[in-house]
């Protein structure tokens, strides 16, 4: 059983990259790919146990609770030095000047990025709705191969050079990163099996909107893709996940096959990864891509108010698999659109990636 923190929440440890990346270069010939992501798996397995087997007693941040102060964001950037000791030295306050480090920079805009999308497509201060101030750690260890929000906070590694890059590059990771805690404020949704593969589809779909809204782009524009500027030049890749096309983000020697399912067809059935949450949420994150460009125009505007809806409606059992999280966004479509284009896109999408509505 997951601790359950002084909100009453399940905090759960969340990286953007999925076990079976970092086990599948852990076993290279090359010690220079195989050691950063060996030490990086076994980092994300220690901090992952303590999550799920100590009792929460960090004392939580407290909200901001002046009314005009949570309409803006209140973001801490730390710098960890190399070390694994959280969170590091304070680096960067809210509205501070840009620092030295580009990294610290990166995640300081990454984090107010997040809490403008939330707050200004859905009316929503930070991430549980009480303006809760956005923490974040740089260089944390040595080539660090991932990034990770661990209900408290986000941390970034730099990565090993050879394989990842510095995981400040992407803003749909620190988007992504940030929705694990939208969800644990929201739906609470536990992470195993399809309600885990819905909580990482989740941190996708809003990652990708974070991306899509700052840089003005429509679903049509949209590269659909999480994590794409991660990868090293070596890789044979563009990125970590595709939305689009689940199963073609890479192909490489080294990191082997992108294995997304896009359909319940080829549903992963596994022990591994927590039944799978990184694999299957390729099925929802398609169903999401396919409505999106469907209804056409800011993604966020139409398809993520529905996928919002339903994640903060009170509905989504902490359980819930495809086949229900799909009906409540049918419902939430009617519920706000009537039944119209919008109701009708949602019923194809989830049709087309197998998933049942009726």
């Amino acid at each position: 059983m997951q601790p359950q923190s002084p909100h009453g929440f399940h905090p759960v440890f969340c990286t953007i990259v999925p076990p079976h990346v970092l086990d599948k270069l852990s076993q290279s010939d090359n010690p220079d790919l195989a050691g950063p992501s060996r030490r990086t798996l076994e980092s994300d397995a220690a901090r992952r146990t303590r999550r799920q087997m100590a009792t929460v007693v960090t004392v939580p941040v407290t909200p901001a609770t002046d009314g005009e102060a949570s309409d803006k964001p209140d973001r801490t950037l730390y710098d960890c030095r190399h070390r694994t000791r959280l969170p590091g030295t304070k680096v960067r306050a809210e509205g501070q000047e840009p620092t030295q480090d580009a990294s610290v920079n990166r995640a300081y805009a990454g984090l107010g990025a997040t809490f403008e999308l939330l707050l200004k497509a859905y009316g929503r201060r930070s991430i549980d709705g009480n303006g809760l101030p956005l923490i974040g750690s740089v260089h944390y260890d040595e080539k660090y191969n991932n990034a990770f929000f661990d209900g408290e906070q986000m941390v970034f590694g730099d990565g090993d050079g050879e394989i990842f890059l510095d995981f400040t590059v992407a803003i749909d990771v620190i988007g992504h990163e940030l929705t694990h805690g939208l969800t644990q404020y929201t739906a609470n949704l536990s992470y195993y099996g399809q309600s885990g593969a819905l909580n990482e589809s989740m941190s996708d779909v809003f990652g990708s909107l974070v991306k899509q809204y700052t840089l003005g782009q429509t679903a049509d524009q949209a590269d659909w893709l999480i994590g794409a500027g991660l990868l090293a030049p070596r890789v044979q890749g563009v990125a970590l996940r595709s939305m689009k096309a689940p199963g073609t983000a890479y192909d490489d020697d080294v990191l082997g096959k992108d294995p997304q399912p896009a359909s319940m067809e080829d549903y992963v059935h596994t022990s591994e990864d927590n039944g799978g949450v990184h694999l299957n949420s390729g099925i929802p994150n398609r169903a999401f891509y396919l409505l999106a460009t469907a209804l056409g125009g800011n993604a966020w505007e139409r398809a993520g108010q529905l996928w919002f809806d339903v994640l903060t409606g009170g509905q989504l059992a902490v359980d819930a698999d495809f086949a229900s999280f799909a009906r409540l966004t049918v419902a939430a479509a009617r519920s706000r659109f009537g039944e119209g284009d919008e109701a009708e896109a949602v019923l194809k999408a989830w049709s087309e990636v197998g998933v049942p509505t009726a």
